[in-house]
């Protein structure tokens, strides 16, 4: 399978840039790019590639409400987006990802994290920059919409706490002696419990309860 990418950035040096590294992969292809917000909502409604790599700050809808409105709650057929940004702010991280975003990546993090960040993202799994991930899953809170009274099953907190230790499906899969499938099963039940769109939203709730400790 080929990963449709659609890259929207101000800078015409870095979508150039993300363009080249993405095309070299065998399985990546860059099938749009933007210089705004708002003409990247528009191409990703009519191209609906696999993965959209959104800035933050760009002229007309920013990184963040594009992020909302292309994979939000409540958006009917979401897509994966992957913020990346030169900003590491605890505001944008975390409006990024309450949005629906499965990743959240710097710049200056380099062509090989970009690469799997995409493919995480089409795998459903989140990428996050190392340098923040672990700040980032400490201090978010828990979405307002996650029931107080959830319950877990044994499993799916075991799930849910290697989660919010940043282990992927696969390593899960490993070390818990399962099929990849049948942990994204188990977070998908997990996510459909606590209302929310993404597995950074699951660890930040695992964190904010208390199932998870430093």
């Amino acid at each position: 399978m080929t990963i449709r990418v659609l890259v929207a950035d101000d800078q015409r040096d870095i979508r150039s840039a993300f363009t080249m590294v993405l095309d070299a992969q065998p399985d990546i292809r860059v099938v749009g790019e933007a210089a705004d917000g708002t003409a990247a909502l528009g191409l990703a409604r009519r191209l609906r590639p696999d993965v959209v790599l959104a800035d933050v700050r760009m002229p007309g809808t920013d990184g963040v409400e594009l992020t909302r409105l292309l994979a939000g709650p409540g958006v009917p057929d979401p897509l994966r987006v992957v913020v990346v940004t030169t900003f590491d702010l605890d505001e944008y991280v975390h409006a990024a990802l309450r949005g629906g975003a499965c990743g959240y990546l710097l710049k200056r993090s380099g062509p090989t994290l970009l690469v799997e960040a995409v493919r995480a993202a089409v795998s459903g799994d989140v990428l996050i920059s190392p340098e923040i991930t672990v700040r980032l899953l400490r201090r978010l809170v828990p979405p307002a919409q996650a029931p107080a009274d959830v319950v877990l099953s044994e499993r799916e907190l075991e799930v849910v706490r290697k989660v919010a230790r940043g282990a992927t499906n696969a390593e899960i899969a490993a070390e818990l002696f399962l099929a990849p499938g049948t942990v994204k099963n188990h977070l998908a039940h997990v996510q459909r419990k606590l209302g929310v769109a993404n597995r950074v939203a699951v660890a930040a709730w695992a964190w904010a309860s208390g199932h998870v400790r430093p």
